[in-house]
């Protein structure tokens, strides 16, 4: 069952419902609810495990954004740029790598057997997907019940909410994220084996610290000049323009978050390939 693939419109239509419960109970904007719609379609045109991953992944990653929400809201209001409501470009940073991957297996699924071609694929997008769900529980768990960050930059405390900065709780959460997506994976039929578990849940974690590592050296941040602080907000919330401050322009955490499922699915596919 989990490996049939569903008919386009089943696929649509079940992605759209669940984009729409998604946006109703605001985990998704408007336009979140439409990319999602069609990383959807595209997991349930391959098969209904999938899709089913998909799912799992957005619904425990949602379950974490609303545990202490308000606390963590407070804690990172100075510098986060955006809310738990997850936009388009958000949804597309986290599983567009997973997307274009799982279609292309699509495209070139009559000419592989499933488990040696197509798996690799599959194995590819499984690890970009747990790798940004190993970051965002990394992120939700850390702010949260982390403490002080450390930046791995200044090796030094910096304020919660700091892209590039790790916590105990965080960094075991993140381990525990990637292992848990690949079991899912794995249970959903998307990867078999255990080589390809493991592999899975490498590339999560080594997409996660990659973000982690950009997030301190190269992610874009900027400067209020009226609060004297850095931030990642282009307007800082005391309504003052912020500046460019550092780190390269345009590099944002979306960006960033793109860059960690790319890696974690290039070191998934290495893992399973060797």
């Amino acid at each position: 069952m989990f490996l049939i693939p569903a008919p386009f419109l089943t696929a649509f239509g079940g992605s759209a419902f669940t984009a729409l419960l998604a946006w109703r109970v605001r985990a998704l904007s408007w336009n979140g609810a439409l990319a999602a719609t069609v990383v959807g379609t595209v997991a349930l045109s391959s098969s209904y495990g999938a899709g089913a991953y998909v799912i799992v992944w957005f619904a425990l990653a949602t379950v974490l954004s609303r545990v202490g929400k308000a606390t963590k809201a407070s804690r990172v209001a100075e510098i986060v740029e955006k809310s738990t409501q997850r936009d388009a470009w958000q949804v597309l940073a986290n599983g567009g790598v997973f997307a274009g991957l799982v279609l292309s297996r699509i495209i070139v699924a009559p000419q592989c057997d499933l488990f040696s071609g197509c798996e690799r694929i599959l194995v590819a997008a499984a690890a970009a997907l747990a790798a940004a769900g190993a970051d965002t529980w990394a992120t939700e768990v850390g702010t949260l019940f982390g403490g002080a960050p450390w930046s791995l930059r200044t090796l030094s405390h910096v304020p919660t909410g700091t892209s590039g900065a790790v916590t105990l709780g965080g960094t075991l959460a993140m381990f525990a994220g990637a292992s848990t997506l690949a079991f899912v994976a794995l249970a959903l039929g998307v990867v078999s084996g255990t080589h390809s578990l493991v592999a899975v849940a490498v590339g999560g974690c080594a997409g996660a610290l990659a973000d982690t590592l950009l997030g301190a050296w190269l992610q874009e941040r900027r400067w209020c000049p009226r609060c004297t602080t850095e931030t990642e907000q282009h307007t800082h919330r005391c309504g003052t323009a912020t500046v460019h401050h550092r780190g390269v322009s345009g590099l944002n955490n979306d960006v960033v978050n793109l860059l960690c499922t790319l890696v974690g699915a290039v070191v998934g596919l290495l893992f399973v390939l060797s």
